[in-house]
């Protein structure tokens, strides 16, 4: 398995105000909160939406370990639809500062490049907000998609802290074709 250097830069927005919206790209797009989502479904959107940028840490959960996240009262999960077909989700978990963290964002491959991730990521922020939120955050890096980090910015949020570490990628063609 190839070893590569990863940098992860994390981000933040402190208020409400900090955020700079997009609109919504397409009339049929909808963004509803999840609730009783099925361990499979939950799986499904973490695979299809991670299987370009190496998002390993869930792959051999079980259907508990699925379930357990779901359950905690702590996590929030909502999923952007497209004339009624899954397009991307995102996953919000409360910590405790606070804060909201955007644990999990993105987009399935075939809806990349339309703007919906600027309308998905204004979603997740505002409704992080009305969580209660005193700031949301999340972290990017090297191997997520190279539209991520910028996205995040002009929405409004300030990077805080850069790290870097090695990871091993089990199939680096992958996240080369993107």
């Amino acid at each position: 398995m190839p070893r590569v250097e990863v940098l992860r830069t994390y981000l933040e927005l402190t208020g409400p105000g900090a955020l700079r919206p997009a609109p919504c790209p397409d009339p049929q797009a909808r963004v509803e909160r999840v609730f009783g989502c099925p361990p499979s479904f939950f799986r499904y959107l973490y695979v299809e939406v991670g299987r370009r940028y190496q998002w390993l840490d869930r792959l051999d959960w079980s259907d508990a370990q699925h379930a357990d996240r779901l359950a905690d009262p702590r996590v929030s999960l909502y999923l952007l639809t497209l004339a009624g077909a899954p397009a991307g989700y995102f996953e919000l978990e409360r910590d405790e500062d606070g804060g909201v963290q955007v644990a999990y964002f993105g987009l399935l491959q075939e809806f990349l490049g339309r703007g919906l991730g600027k309308y998905l990521l204004t979603h997740a922020a505002e409704e992080a907000f009305a969580l209660g939120a005193s700031r949301v955050w999340l972290h990017t890096c090297t191997l997520d998609d190279p539209a991520a980090l910028p996205n995040y910015l002009a929405r409004g949020f300030q990077k805080f802290k850069k790290e870097t570490y090695t990871a091993d990628i089990p199939n680096p063609s992958v996240s080369d074709s993107g």
